[in-house]
């Protein structure tokens, strides 16, 4: 079974999203997609989603 895990970042800067990326590669998910929320008045991203996927039993 396929288990997905969505981890919300607010703050939305490389260090960050690497962070995240690590912490949860190493817990055993595998990273599946990067989503980002815009607002119209700023040209960055406001917060970002990151997906991950896991093999379940």
């Amino acid at each position: 079974m396929l288990t997905y895990k969505v981890v919300e970042v607010s703050t939305v800067s490389e260090d960050v999203l690497e962070e995240t990326l690590n912490e949860w590669t190493a817990k055993g998910w595998r990273f599946d997609g990067l989503h980002f929320a815009m607002r119209e008045s700023q040209k960055r991203p406001s917060m970002a989603f990151v997906i991950f996927t896991k093999e379940e039993m």
